[in-house]
């Protein structure tokens, strides 16, 4: 005789009440929590959209910013999406935020400040240096044609890029790697934003900067305050403005020599 066994488990008849009393509560105890969630979600989102669309109108418009398409995608953009959980309930606070690895999601208007000066076009490849959250590139890829973003920690890199596959951004392109080269092989870019601030700005940077191109980068040593600087390029020659004093990140590099970029 051939016996053969099935994926379901025999339970003996006197525990059958146990089974048959419980299944009932765990189904009432899944349903309840299924139900608060799609309750609770929109009401969320709603909450977000409110927050973002304030942070747009008081912390942006007032002070200046005034690029259409800039503005739009600053509205967007769920920037909550790209902090860490704990500080999601900030994400739309007039300051930057810790995202891990000694790095930070940079302040909404100086977002949305650099994102203007680069003057971006529908048609526009440009060039981030420094990944970090994503966030920049994110407000970025809502504008231009494509977003070649480089990213020199390895784990933070690989968590961004998961992130903006999931929300659909594939006109985003995030390379692990040393971002004093930029990325030759992608060359000359429309426009090239720094997030990081190096004590000089690399001449790599230039090199692949369009003619008619812009690219914007704070300057300066770690230990003090920084310029944010405008460097607009025609002709072959450069003009490089100073605008604000600013305060990033220090630009750090890969201790091995060469690159693949």
């Amino acid at each position: 005789m051939t016996v053969t066994t099935s994926s379901y488990l025999l339970v003996p008849r006197a525990h059958w009440g146990n089974y048959t009393n419980s299944y009932p509560m765990q189904m009432k105890s899944l349903i309840l929590s299924l139900l608060v969630f799609l309750i609770l979600q929109p009401v969320v989102a709603q909450r977000y959209d409110a927050l973002r669309n304030s942070m747009v109108r008081t912390q942006l418009e007032t002070r200046g910013i005034n690029h259409s398409a800039t503005l739009e995608a600053m509205r967007k953009v769920e920037r909550h999406l790209f902090v860490p959980a704990t500080y999601q309930k900030y994400a739309y606070d007039d300051g930057p935020l810790p995202i891990g690895y000694h790095q930070t999601i940079s302040q909404p208007y100086i977002v949305a400040y650099m994102t203007q000066l680069l003057a971006p076009k529908a048609g526009d490849r440009v060039l981030e240096i420094g990944t970090g959250s994503g966030y920049q590139a994110a407000i970025l890829a809502e504008i231009v044609k494509e977003v070649y973003t480089i990213e020199i920690v390895n784990e933070l890199g690989e968590r961004t890029k998961k992130l903006l596959d999931k929300l659909g951004y594939d006109n985003v392109h995030v390379i692990i790697g040393d971002g004093h080269k930029g990325l030759h092989t992608k060359a000359p870019f429309d426009a090239i934003i720094v997030t990081a601030a190096p004590e000089e700005i690399p001449q790599p940077l230039i090199d692949q900067l369009k003619d008619g191109g812009r690219m914007v980068i704070p300057v300066g040593p770690e230990a003090s305050t920084q310029t944010l600087m405008l460097i607009e390029k025609r002709d072959g020659g450069i003009t490089k403005t100073n605008l604000t004093p600013v305060r990033f990140v220090p630009f750090t590099r890969k201790k091995e020599s060469g690159s693949n970029l």
